[in-house]
């Protein structure tokens, strides 16, 4: 889900949710008590393969209705709508961010104006960045000499050029990004950075945001807010008296000494360089028009499709080197011919899809780099053995589906950190669309076991995987596993991350035109988890 957070924040991100990185400790395989869980089954361990159950549980139907992409609070507005593709069907990044850089003296309005046009704008997935998080470290001295309101924060020296444009690049380019968080009050930055990910529009704010060569090249669109000094001054003694704990002698002298200076030095000399000035800031609705107006008619320039591209690529070529397809033993035939099976409950097609998903989840880690390790038995002998080498490993499912394959993976792996993608198709245009995620932290180092219970064009798949290189996951640490997938589907994947290694216990030769598997297993999770309406 994507939200924006209140204007007091120095970084605001449509999609909030997204972007603060977590470790989630897995749960035990003995420790849940859902419904769903092998243990909770009854009987579930002495039953043969081929015995069918004679109580099937009941159906729900699943409910759902058009509603408009956003929810409104007191506080903030939750976007509902997902972000769109952002790469090509070769898996590379399509489409930059659109910044927008936001210029103007200190408290002339620049976030009340940020807010405004991401209001009007009324799209998801939109970035608030803020100058005032790049602020250098100060030495002792320096932090004496802003204790006593005699440090100019408004020199251009202040800030940290060099990573507010390595920050930037980063994120124009859909990049993961970590963003320093300025304490006005300590004059230091805080221990945590934010993390921001997945921006369709970067909004950036700055008194000195025209002042850097670098850092205009960066931007597709300059705005000047231009207050009068007046009003400026009003404000800038209410939010430092108020927020920042300072005295109103100190803020005048301050203001004086440096706010005013630079102003007339570094910021006022850059109006020509801006596309759009905006004079009374957030009160010129004419200007912000202008500026929303413009912004919608780039972003449809830059809107691209995927899945149909998909379903006629790679035709009548051979599977890829990196497929790996479980052996089709007489059990795992078996197990296909139940879950794939139209007639079977609901209880036997949970008990045998999650007996499949642990013989894939075992059959997944064989491909791990192990090392030699040499260890001693109880008899005192030794024995010359394997060990994962070095990296952790971290289970990423595409939800709603890949969640069900999270057990199966969480018994063999102890321990094993999970994150969440959540992908769904745009039913007005066909295309796969990234609502929420949450990854653990410092995901880059390791082994990514990305799981989808079906895939049948790859367009999911991919999004999730551009995902996980946008947080420099390298394709090589990325296993994709799925019960059953389709030829297309494959070549999706394997042509545009060559790198990635792809898993299955199944590959079924054709898609349909609401591309459907076939002769395939049906909607997966409607089927797991109870929510397909009853036949006629």
């Amino acid at each position: 889900m994507a939200t924006y957070a209140s204007p007091e924040e120095d970084m605001t991100m449509i999609h909030k949710d997204e972007g603060v990185e977590e470790d989630r400790p897995a749960p035990r395989p003995d420790s849940g008590s859902s419904d769903d869980s092998m243990d909770s089954l009854p009987g579930h361990a002495q039953r043969c393969l081929l015995t069918p159950s004679l109580s099937p549980r009941k159906r729900t139907t699943s409910q759902s209705k058009t509603e408009p992409p956003l929810l409104r609070t007191s506080k903030r507005t939750i976007y509902t709508a997902g972000r769109p593709p952002w790469y090509n069907v070769a898996g590379t990044t399509f489409t930059e961010a659109f910044v927008i850089g936001l210029c103007g003296g200190s408290a002339s309005g620049k976030t009340t104006v940020a807010n405004k046009i991401i209001e009007a704008l009324d799209v998801p997935w939109v970035v608030l960045l803020s100058m005032d998080s790049f602020y250098k470290v100060l030495n002792k001295e320096e932090q004496e000499l802003a204790g006593k309101n005699e440090y100019n924060f408004d020199h251009p020296d202040a800030f940290d050029f060099e990573l507010l444009v390595t920050v930037l690049r980063k994120l124009k380019k859909g990049k993961s990004i970590k963003v320093p968080v300025y304490d006005f009050t300590s004059h230091s930055r805080r221990k945590d950075w934010k993390t921001v990910y997945g921006a369709n529009v970067v909004i950036f704010e700055g008194i000195l945001a025209f002042a850097n060569k670098e850092l205009l090249k960066l931007l597709d669109m300059k705005v000047f807010v231009d207050t009068d000094s007046d009003i400026r001054l009003v404000r800038r003694l209410k939010r430092d008296i108020t927020a920042r704990g300072r005295d109103i002698g100190g803020v005048i002298r301050q203001y004086n000494r440096f706010v005013k200076p630079a102003f007339e030095q570094y910021i006022e000399p850059t109006v020509p360089l801006a596309d759009i000035v905006v004079p009374r800031g957030g009160d010129n609705f004419v200007a912000l028009d202008l500026i929303v107006q413009h912004v919608h008619s780039q972003l449809e320039k830059r809107e691209i499709t995927v899945r149909s591209a998909l379903a006629s690529a790679h035709q009548g070529q051979p599977l890829p080197k990196t497929l790996s397809l479980m052996l089709a033993t007489p059990q795992v035939r078996g197990m296909h011919t139940i879950i794939r099976n139209k007639e079977t409950n609901r209880d036997e097609f949970i008990f045998y899809s999650k007996r499949l998903m642990r013989l894939l989840i075992e059959h997944a880690l064989s491909f791990l780099p192990l090392k030699p390790v040499l260890v001693e038995t109880p008899q005192g002998a030794l024995y010359e053995g394997k060990r994962l080498s070095g990296s952790r490993i971290t289970g990423v499912s595409i939800l709603r589906a890949g969640e069900t394959m999270e057990q199966a993976l969480t018994a063999v792996c102890k321990d094993i950190r999970l994150g969440k993608i959540l992908i769904q198709t745009n039913h007005h245009t066909g295309e796969p669309e990234l609502h929420y995620l949450r990854l653990p932290k410092e995901i880059s180092e390791d082994y990514v076991i990305l799981m989808d219970s079906t895939v049948s064009t790859g367009a999911a798949a991919l999004m999730a995987i551009r995902v996980l290189l946008d947080h420099d996951v390298p394709e090589e640490r990325i296993f994709l596993l799925s019960l059953l997938m389709a030829e297309m589907g494959v070549h999706s994947v394997a042509y545009a991350f060559p790198g990635v290694r792809i898993i299955t216990t199944a590959v079924d030769k054709e898609v349909n035109e609401q591309f459907h598997i076939i002769p395939g297993i049906g909607n997966f999770g409607d089927r797991y988890f109870g929510t397909d309406a009853p036949l006629d």
